[in-house]
């Protein structure tokens, strides 16, 4: 229901007469709390899970603190390269899930999650936030963090969104031209 939410927010902005872009912005940062919502949602069914959703391995993720003195002096293509490399980083470490024979309610949480990292890169897309680019060395990220349960990855998942994820769209410039 949040996915078909998003989607609805993107095909009405699109289908309003007199719009020369197909993809409207969406800065509502309620949308992206649907999200998080359903990573607590999807966290909270893995912590009631727990041997049973137990995989035995480690996930690359992003680190989620946040320096906000390193964050603003950041332009806003460095900011976007970080939450896309997380988002990226977040969506293959959710993927590897997907052949691990989870329960039925785990894998229904793991197909949302990596629904939503799809629409959170449309909402992304939306504000023109420049897409990932790989980065060009092969040196390990400094970025980057090593978690070993997946309700750990859960956790890192919905600290992301609420934190790196949220700073970028709140001030998204797409958001505030022509706010004074």
């Amino acid at each position: 229901n949040v996915r078909l939410f998003a989607l609805l927010l993107m095909v009405l902005e699109w289908t309003r007469p007199g719009l020369s872009s197909p993809l409207r912005p969406i800065c509502d940062l309620r949308v992206l709390d649907h999200f998080i919502k359903e990573a607590w949602d999807a966290e909270a069914a893995l912590r009631a899970c727990k041997d049973a959703c137990s995989v035995a391995t480690n996930f690359t993720v992003p680190l989620t603190r946040v320096d906000f003195d390193v964050w603003e002096a950041m332009n806003i293509e460095e900011q976007a390269q970080e939450v896309q490399s997380g988002i990226h980083v977040l969506n293959e470490a959710i993927s590897s899930l997907q052949a691990s024979n989870q329960t039925d309610v785990l894998q229904s949480h793991i197909d949302a999650s990596i629904s939503n990292i799809a629409s959170i890169r449309q909402v992304l897309r939306s504000l023109s936030i420049p897409e990932y680019v790989p980065p060009t060395s092969g040196g390990e990220d400094k970025e980057m963090q090593k978690v070993s349960s997946i309700s750990e990855l859960f956790q890192v998942h919905i600290n992301f969104l609420r934190g790196k994820v949220r700073l970028l769209l709140a001030n998204a410039p797409v958001c505030h031209q022509g706010v004074s």
